[in-house]
């Protein structure tokens, strides 16, 4: 384990003491006096069981650790995300690298990274992978040339940014090389188009495992999940990663009581109720650990130089 990992570890570890299982402190400071409401940033659709448990875990966790009603901040896309942490109308968020990107880009350090999911094993990140429908003859990337292909979000890391600059490591253009390229929205709108034959492939995310041993989480999975789709029906033919984990990112321009309380509260969650941390989808044993810029440094680098190349393509997906 790397000296920088472990400090990294042990502050988080200190806050999630600090924090676990105790309601909020009497505000001595008085930093609670201005404030109404804690706003947090969430996106998705509301259509999944699980992600509808773990935002109100999350809500009910904040809010007892900050003495204050935390009011979730719902978006269907990953812009409204973006949008509302660049603007100040939220104070917090979970957000995927490259929405990070995207929100570093406008406003530079009043956003800030704190927190990223860590698995047992000490990986913090995930995959992209190019989904075919299983009866598809398409078996390799090579196959790939002059076939539609959808992305999932001009702003997705795993689904847009990391497949385009990977697939320009190996050579491929990605504005030339594929027949009909576009949006989709979101990943689960991916995987319904790709379901229902609009494109030939799609890259979506895959974690909680690795290529060589496979994947128990992801896109797909929360689709099956939900009755939507049968895993048997889809192939992954390719794959780019690991991918830095989605971000907990905080307005750096609020009360840092508050910022602190916030990342212990979340820290602990882990260690608090570990049944209740798998049973809203976590990975068993998985914790968060802290982050800064750095670590998702790569992703800036990647959405600007992608800006450039699509610029000089023309401006096309």
């Amino acid at each position: 384990m790397g000296r920088s990992l472990l400090i990294a570890m042990t502050g988080v570890a200190v806050l999630a003491v600090a924090a676990c299982g105790k309601p909020a402190q009497p505000d001595a400071g008085g930093w609670r006096s201005g404030i109404k409401e804690v706003r947090m940033a969430v996106s998705g659709t509301n259509d999944d069981p699980m992600l509808v448990k773990r935002r109100s875990v999350y809500r009910e966790h904040l809010t007892a650790a900050l003495g204050l009603p935390v009011k979730l901040y719902e978006s269907s896309d990953y812009n409204g995300v973006i949008q509302a942490l660049s603007s100040g109308q939220v104070d917090l968020a979970q957000i995927a690298g490259g929405g990070y990107a995207n929100v570093d880009a406008q406003v530079g350090s009043l956003v800030a990274p704190i927190l990223t999911p860590r698995q047992a094993e000490g990986e913090t990140g995930y995959y992209s992978a190019l989904v075919v429908r299983a009866d598809s003859p398409i078996k390799s990337l090579a196959d790939m040339k002059g076939k539609s292909l959808g992305y999932v979000d001009f702003n997705s890391t795993s689904g847009y940014l990391v497949p385009r600059s990977k697939f320009r490591e190996q050579g491929l253009d990605p504005d030339t090389y594929f027949g009909k390229t576009s949006f989709a929205g979101g990943h689960t709108q991916a995987v319904m188009a790709l379901s229902n034959g609009q494109f030939d492939a799609a890259v979506l995310q895959a974690t909680g495992g690795d290529p060589e041993h496979g994947f128990t989480r992801g896109a797909l999975h929360s689709m099956a999940r939900r009755g939507f789709i049968n895993l048997k029906d889809f192939r992954i033919i390719w794959t780019a990663g690991p991918i830095p984990s989605d971000a907990v990112v905080v307005r750096t321009d609020r009360p840092q009581p508050m910022i602190d309380l916030a990342r212990g509260a979340l820290a602990s969650l882990p260690y608090d109720d570990p049944e209740l941390w798998t049973d809203i989808g976590q990975l068993d044993g998985s914790t968060y650990t802290s982050v800064n810029r750095d670590h998702y440094k790569d992703i800036i680098a990647l959405r600007a130089a992608d800006i450039t190349q699509r610029r000089s393509a023309g401006g096309r997906p």
